[in-house]
């Protein structure tokens, strides 16, 4: 008997295959049909739900969300896809596609699956490129340039619609028959397929059991049976109160206070969705935190996983997808390499190692030898290898994400105050130049509370860091991120840039030699064989560096979300993303999607537990408090 896997990872499916077609060993059924699966899933998913027709009706920034009840070999998805491209206006829209899969196919399978399908397979190269590590939990695939967004649940599907944030307007029903798999047809699941739909939400299904039928009529839905595919004589399919669909979306101008990677992200994210933005910021693109020469995708995974832990994993992987779209431009995945630098972080990696598993293509351990072949520098101790990771150029990154035609630009002035008005958000400019939009993100850092118009503050403090910048010469360049009590990136031409420190009580915006000296100190004693032999170890006073200060929360975890002005009074339209602390170039791709779909009104990419841990209202904080 296998030994059950622990978090994160989930089992995988278990294929047998007969005549080159999947079945699953677990329920023993077919995922599709050996007579043609793709003519299957468009009789019975695409043309029952009334698709093309629907499709061809999507407004400029809109969308449209199918849910399904099992992801299988992604077909009912790629089937789904190719028909958005065929028959959904050109124009800016968004196809998203909720998907639930208690036993994913493991890449090598899925891709054998999908091979029976030469049509779909530059739909297929794609899933297949973006397909997430094993682990349970919610997955955001960002595909067609954005025109697609899956978000694939990798756990029980009750679970899963009940902490997922959408409402759908068709339903795939697939999964197992319900005499095989009886927890897909529950009449919970049920319930909450009707939660998850609007008015004139349709759904399709292969079964046509009479429960099934009675329970979706008790449900609201009306049912009825038509012709199924090939032997399969009947099935059913269903509609919510049919009437015209309604555009719930928001709509109208929108503003982000603060170029650097937080709105940055978030207005590149928004502006290929179709929405026009104005980002707005004193300087421009890729300054304060995020203006540093390089910067590492790194995340500090806890021993336990909890909610914190899920949520670091969830932006590193999403991160790692997102940032590829700018892959030897200003992404450079090296890898990582996470030291145990230390005897604490040796049994702390221990003890991570003994109550997690982690699938290969995030996470594994190495010694001594494998690390300092893995990072090109002599090592003193092994540690974790982040295969997927490595260093950006954040100030570059910043300002190719502002580059968009959706985008406008209003550098070069400060905001000095933002009010509500007529239902619109009015933005002062110091040169006297006001901005109007319906809705304001805030993304200005530790400067976010100043900008809020509520009674009392919110809780955010500034940490300085400061950066060193070493010559090449002076060190053995590694070949990826090291990581410990400082991180070393590998050199951008004449500097590798290494830090940062961690000031609490320094409000310096200028570089000192005694933080240079300290990054040095530390740089040492984590890789004493890193400066070259050649070379005279430099000191604080020969090297230049960079100081900028970290946005953090007192749980040092971030922020992204609608304002309230107390503890529940929602100052309808404001949004704030910030907090980010050390990590933003791992968080900041997640959060602004996640803060995307809140502000287009479309399925969310995070599950609830998540959502929780980014709630505004824990910043918040009366003068009578504080006093």
């Amino acid at each position: 008997m296998n030994r059950p896997l622990q978090p994160p990872a989930i089992e995988p499916a278990e294929l047998v295959w007969h005549d080159g077609v999947p079945e699953s060993k677990r329920f023993g059924d077919v995922y599709f049909s050996r007579d043609n699966g793709l003519e299957e899933t468009r009789h019975v998913f695409l043309q029952h739900n009334q698709l093309p027709e629907r499709f061809t009706q999507i407004p400029r920034g809109g969308s449209f969300a199918i849910a399904e009840s099992g992801f299988g070999t992604g077909l009912n998805f790629l089937a789904a896809w190719q028909a958005w491209r065929h028959h959904a206006p050109t124009h800016a829209a968004t196809l998203h596609f909720v998907s639930v899969e208690r036993f994913p196919l493991t890449r090598e399978d899925l891709t054998r699956a999908l091979a029976l399908w030469p049509e779909l397979k530059v739909l297929a190269d794609e899933l297949l490129l973006h397909y997430p590590p094993l682990v349970r939990g919610v997955h955001r695939l960002v595909l067609d340039g954005g025109r697609v967004r899956l978000t694939l649940f990798f756990g029980d599907i009750n679970d899963a619609w009940e902490a997922l944030d959408f409402k759908a307007d068709a339903w795939f029903l697939d999964g197992f028959a319900p005499a095989r798999n009886p927890d897909m047809w529950l009449e919970n699941t049920i319930r909450l397929v009707r939660a998850h739909s609007r008015p004139g939400t349709t759904l399709a299904t292969f079964t046509s059991v009479g429960r099934i039928r009675r329970a979706f009529l008790e449900a609201g839905f009306h049912m009825e049976k038509t012709s199924g595919y090939g032997r399969k004589r009947e099935m059913l399919k269903g509609v919510l109160e049919a009437s015209a669909r309604a555009e719930p979306e928001q709509s109208g101008s929108i503003a982000i206070i603060g170029a650097g990677i937080a709105g940055c992200t978030l207005a590149r994210n928004l502006a290929e969705r179709g929405l026009p933005v104005t980002l707005v910021d004193s300087h421009g693109p890729g300054n304060g935190a995020s203006g540093n020469a390089q910067g590492a995708l790194y995340v500090k995974l806890g021993v336990e996983f909890n909610d914190q832990t899920e949520l670091a994993l969830t932006a590193l992987t999403f991160a790692q997808r997102f940032y590829n779209n700018w892959r030897n431009q200003y992404w450079h995945p090296t890898g990582l390499l996470q030291l145990a630098h230390s005897p604490q972080e040796e049994g702390r990696q221990a003890k991570f190692l003994d109550r997690n598993e982690y699938p290969g293509d995030i996470l594994w351990p190495v010694n001594r030898d494998q690390a300092s072949k893995l990072a090109g520098v002599p090592t003193q101790t092994g540690g974790l290898w982040f295969p997927g990771s490595g260093w950006l150029e954040p100030g570059n990154l910043c300002k190719a994400l502002a580059d968009h035609p959706l985008i406008s630009t209003a550098f070069g002035a400060t905001v000095s105050g933002l009010q509500p008005c007529n239902g619109q958000w009015h933005i002062s400019m110091e040169d006297g130049s006001p901005i109007v939009a319906d809705r304001v993100a805030i993304c200005s850092g530790h400067l976010s509370p100043e900008l809020i118009p509520a009674e009392g503050r919110f809780r955010l403090k500034a940490i300085r860091g400061q950066v060193s910048h070493l010559p090449a010469p002076a060190i053995i360049s590694p070949k990826a991120v090291i990581c410990g009590n400082r991180y070393l990136n590998p050199t951008l031409g004449e500097i590798a840039v290494t830090g940062a420190t961690f000031d609490l009580r320094d409000n310096n915006p200028l570089p000192t030699i005694e933080s240079h000296n300290e990054n040095m100190q530390e740089l040492g004693s984590m890789l004493p064989s890193l400066f070259s032999s050649t070379s005279e170890k430099p000191g604080g006073a020969d090297l230049d560096g960079r100081v900028a200060f970290r946005c953090t929360t007192r749980d040092y975890q971030p922020v992204a979300g609608p304002v309230f002005d107390g503890e529940s009074a929602s100052l309808d339209g404001l949004f704030l993303f910030t907090g980010l602390g050390s990590k933003g170039l791992t968080y900041a791709p997640l959060l602004a999607e996640y803060l995307a779909d809140q502000l287009t009104g479309q399925p969310a990419c995070l599950p609830a537990n998540l959502v929780r841990r980014l709630e505004t209202q824990r910043l918040y904080q009366t003068h009578m408090a504080v006093s």
